[in-house]
């Protein structure tokens, strides 16, 4: 394995006298695709929180390239890893340039001025996402899916290591999902961003992740490839539910039917 993004030892986290995750332990190479799946209320978000310090607390280890999460400056640690939560129907009194001109923050002094560089990010993040043409749209005169690809411009202009994302591609129609995953295909293959996406759709994850990990019950019960998801009844110790399996037609890569 190259030199690890994300290290988790024996992690877990109670909240309000509820143990949400249990041991949780794996670790994540500089530029790898991580899929988090699992059951509604495995914990997938909560650990995605913690892996961003949003949520404190828990019992047991997590580093970021070698360093204690707790460890580090918060502007320090936004240098490091950026956070894409799931989409929400309320938005800031922003518009998009704004938003994406605050990601800036952590290369910026305090009262700093936005540089050339900056600036250059900026406009590379909105070109990168399709939000040129919107950059001047309040935030909250969005669509949902215009709202998801102008927090991941956010993201992308922060120009951090490593890459969060909480279900990025929920409730969008499927010509938003695949605008939003081929830039997350993108930055993940020309950049070497490490990725780690919470998802539901695990045609997603087969699809488009180097590994999966799966949570049941605030425990990992599962971690491997993506080929490796569909074999020896993986699923159904993670659901409790058949698939059926098939292939796709273009890809050959495995699809996944609900039974």
């Amino acid at each position: 394995m190259t030199d690890p993004a994300l290290e988790v030892e024996r992690y877990s986290l109670r909240i309000a006298e509820r143990e949400i995750l249990r041991d949780v332990s794996f670790t994540i190479a500089r530029g790898q695709w991580a899929a988090i799946i699992g059951p509604n209320g495995a914990g997938k978000t909560t650990l995605l929180k913690s892996l961003n310090r949003l949520l404190g607390g828990g019992r047991g280890g997590i580093r970021v390239a070698g360093v204690p999460l707790d460890s580090y400056k918060q502007i320090d640690l936004a240098r490091r890893v950026s956070y894409v939560p799931q989409t929400e129907g309320r938005s800031a009194p922003f518009t998009v340039r704004e938003m994406v001109e605050m990601a800036r923050y952590p290369h910026l002094g305090p009262l700093a001025p936005v540089r050339p560089e900056d600036l250059a990010a900026i406009e590379h993040a909105l070109k990168e996402t399709g939000m040129e043409a919107l950059a001047d749209r309040p935030m909250d005169a969005l669509s949902g899916g215009e709202r998801q690809k102008a927090l991941l411009a956010s993201a992308l202009a922060q120009e951090a290591d490593i890459l969060l994302l909480d279900e990025p591609t929920a409730f969008l129609d499927p010509s938003q999902q695949s605008d939003v995953l081929a830039v997350l295909d993108r930055v993940h293959r020309e950049k070497s961003v490490t990725i780690v996406s919470v998802t539901h759709d695990l045609n997603e994850a087969l699809a488009h992740a180097d590994r999966v990990i799966a949570l049941r019950g605030g425990a990992v019960v599962f971690d491997g490839t993506p080929a490796a998801l569909v074999q020896d009844g993986a699923l159904k110790k993670i659901y409790d539910h058949e698939f059926v399996i098939g292939t796709h037609p273009k890809t050959g890569q495995p699809v996944l039917f609900p039974e």
